[in-house]
């Protein structure tokens, strides 16, 4: 305490102490350190600790031959596409749920959290006998050459299809939340519609897409159940590494499946690392010009 008052700055140990009118911080942080230790960072670090054994050797041998190498490219290519056109169109559909009032509006947003509660499998077949060249919609697509089901088309569909969700719930708040007295002034200055949106509206909802999108992307990297159905499965064409591990652990190659989940595991994190750096720096640019 004398410290504190000598210098001006909190003891570094007082710094973990937040003010709070509730007591119980220690109690708190240790609950919660314990649970995230259990649930996170125990089973994280017994996945990194796994391909130990194989040496550094055989580590890079097992993630850098072609069929790995190519379901890698699948799965974070099909994921992050997926991710940008939910990005895109999950920001159509919030703005239209909380913007307009239309006959069945209840419906529509319900039929958002639709792929939360459906399972994944049923979500791969349904999709699956959707776009089939024979199914309801790939029909029209067969003869135009287009083929949906069974290529890594057809895995951007799936990703998309359980990645909307994640958007609009995202957004949807904040948009709901959003002063319309800042559009009027905008548009009594002169501005568009569009410029209104750009420079007005975008920079208040950016951090939420990003948040939407970083889950989006999240959730598809490791998807399994709705892909497997569609995808075809076929090895260096639409095979994804969720897949591939699968099958690594049917032959009991467990250290040969932990190589690849460990490298999925640091892709996604130095991604979503890069996501939410992006997304702080737009909340503070926003905070400084507000």
């Amino acid at each position: 305490m004398a410290a504190t008052a000598l210098t001006g700055r909190p003891h570094p140990l007082l710094r973990w102490k937040q003010p709070s009118v509730i007591p119980g911080f220690g109690l708190t942080l240790g609950f919660a350190v314990t649970y995230l230790s259990l649930i996170v960072l125990i089973p994280l670090a017994a996945l990194v600790l796994r391909p130990v054994d194989m040496g550094f050797v055989g580590f890079w041998n097992a993630v850098s031959a072609p069929r790995v190498l190519a379901s890698l490219k699948i799965s974070f290519g099909a994921a992050l596409l997926a991710a940008i056109v939910n990005a895109f169109f999950g920001l159509i559909v919030a703005w239209v749920l909380v913007r307009y009032r239309f006959p069945m509006k209840r419906l529509v947003d319900a039929l958002v959290d639709l792929p939360f509660a459906l399972p994944t499998a049923v979500a791969g077949i349904a999709l699956t006998g959707i776009y089939a060249p024979n199914g309801w919609l790939g029909r029209f697509f067969e003869p135009l050459g287009i083929k949906i089901a069974f290529t890594p088309l057809g895995i951007v569909v799936a990703l998309t299809f359980i990645g909307l969700p994640f958007v609009v719930r995202t957004i949807q708040p904040v948009l709901q939340d959003f002063d319309a007295e800042f559009e009027d002034a905008a548009a009594s200055l002169g501005a568009t519609r569009w410029q209104t949106f750009v420079m007005v509206m975008l920079p208040s909802i950016a951090p939420a897409l990003l948040t939407g999108f970083a889950l989006a992307f999240a959730r598809a990297v490791g998807e399994y159940g709705s892909v497997i159905f569609i995808a075809g499965n076929m090895p260096m064409v639409s095979e994804v590494a969720p897949l591939l591990i699968v099958t690594k652990l049917e032959q009991y190659d467990y250290a040969g499946a932990s190589a690849i989940a460990v490298v999925m595991l640091a892709f996604s994190f130095l991604i979503l690392l890069a996501v939410n750096r992006l997304q702080r720096y737009l909340s503070r640019h926003r905070e400084r010009a507000a």
